[in-house]
C-alpha cells in the first residue's frame, strides 16, 4: 500500500504538462496589444464624464474626479442626435439587406448557371475591388446628381446595393454546394428562384452572417461618402455628424467625447451580440 501511495503523486506530477515559454510570451504580447488598443476608448469614455475645466487641469488622469453627464445632455439637447441615429440606422439596415440579397442571388447565378462570357464578367467585377473609391467618387457623384438623389439618404443607399466583395464571397460558397441538390430540386419541379430560396439560402447561413456583419460595420462607420453626398445637417449620418458637432463645439471636449461614445455604443452592442458570428466570419473569409 505504501508503494502505491508513493507512486500516485509521481504519476500526477508526470501528467502535469509544463506551459511552453512561447505560449506565455504570446499571451503577454496579446495582452499588451489589447491594452494599447483599448486604452484610447477607455480614455474617450472617461473623458466624456469630465467637465471642461477638469479636462484641461488634469489631462493625464483617466478617471474623472467629479463625474458629470453635462456632455451627454449637451449632445442630446443642442443637436439633432436622434435624427442622426435614425439616418444611420435606415441607411445601414437598407444597404445591408440589399447587399445580402444581391450578393447571394448573383453568387448563385455565377456558381450554378452557365452562360457565355460568365468567367470574363466575373473577373471584371472582381477587378473593381482593386480600384480605390477615391477614383470613382466623382463619377458616382455626377450620376447621383443626375438622378436627383443628391442630399438624400438614397444617395448613400443606391451606390452600395451591390458589392464585388459580397458577390465574390457568396459565389465561392455557392460553388461548394453540390450540384446534385439543385438537380434534385429541379426534378421535383422547383424553378431557379425556388431553388435559390429553398436550397441555396439555407446553406449560405454562415456566409450571410459574415457578410452581414462586415457590411453593417462598414456602412455604419462610413465617413467619406456621406461627406460627398450630404450637405443638410438633419440628413447626416453619425460619422459625418460627429465631425460637424466637433467643429461646432471645438472647445467643449467633454461634449465631443460624449458624442463619440454615443456613436460607438451601437457598434459595440452589435459586436458583443454577434461576437461568435464575427469571429467565424473572419475565419470564413480567410479560408475562402
Amino acid at each position: 500500500m505504501s508503494t502505491a501511495t508513493m507512486k500516485a503523486p509521481e504519476l500526477s506530477l508526470r501528467k502535469r504538462k509544463k506551459v511552453p515559454t512561447s505560449q506565455i510570451v504570446a499571451v503577454i504580447v496579446l495582452f499588451t496589444v489589447a491594452v494599447i488598443i483599448i486604452t484610447p476608448y477607455i480614455w474617450m469614455l472617461m473623458t466624456s464624464f469630465k467637465g471642461t475645466k477638469e479636462i484641461f487641469q488634469n489631462p493625464g488622469k483617466i478617471l474623472p474626479i467629479e463625474w458629470t453627464i453635462a456632455g451627454y445632455k449637451n449632445v442630446i439637447t443642442n443637436s439633432p442626435f436622434f435624427k442622426w441615429v435614425i439616418n444611420s440606422t435606415i441607411v445601414t439596415i437598407t444597404v445591408t439587406t440589399f447587399v445580402l440579397f444581391t450578393s447571394t442571388l448573383a453568387g448563385y447565378v455565377f456558381a450554378k448557371f452557365k452562360f457565355k462570357g460568365k468567367n470574363i464578367l466575373f473577373w471584371f467585377i472582381l477587378a473593381t475591388m482593386m480600384v480605390p473609391y477615391q477614383i470613382t467618387m466623382i463619377p458616382v457623384f455626377l450620376i447621383i446628381n443626375q438622378l436627383s438623389l443628391y442630399d438624400t439618404l438614397w444617395a448613400l443607399i443606391v451606390p452600395e446595393i451591390v458589392t464585388a466583395f459580397g458577390l465574390f464571397l457568396c459565389r465561392q460558397f455557392c460553388a461548394d454546394i453540390p450540384d446534385s441538390l439543385c438537380e434534385a430540386a429541379l426534378i421535383d419541379g422547383a424553378g431557379p428562384f425556388r431553388i435559390y430560396w429553398s436550397v441555396i439560402l439555407p446553406l449560405l447561413k454562415p456566409c450571410i452572417g459574415a457578410l452581414g456583419i462586415f457590411t453593417f460595420l462598414e456602412v455604419w462607420n462610413e465617413y467619406l461618402k456621406p461627406l460627398i453626398m450630404i450637405s443638410q445637417v438633419d440628413r447626416m449620418t453619425l460619422p459625418l455628424a460627429l465631425t460637424f458637432f466637433s467643429n461646432a463645439h471645438i472647445h467643449d471636449i467633454g461634449s465631443v467625447m460624449s458624442a463619440a461614445s454615443l456613436i460607438m455604443l451601437p457598434v459595440t452592442v452589435v459586436l458583443l451580440v454577434f461576437q461568435k458570428q464575427f469571429i467565424k466570419g473572419i475565419s470564413i473569409t480567410g479560408s475562402k
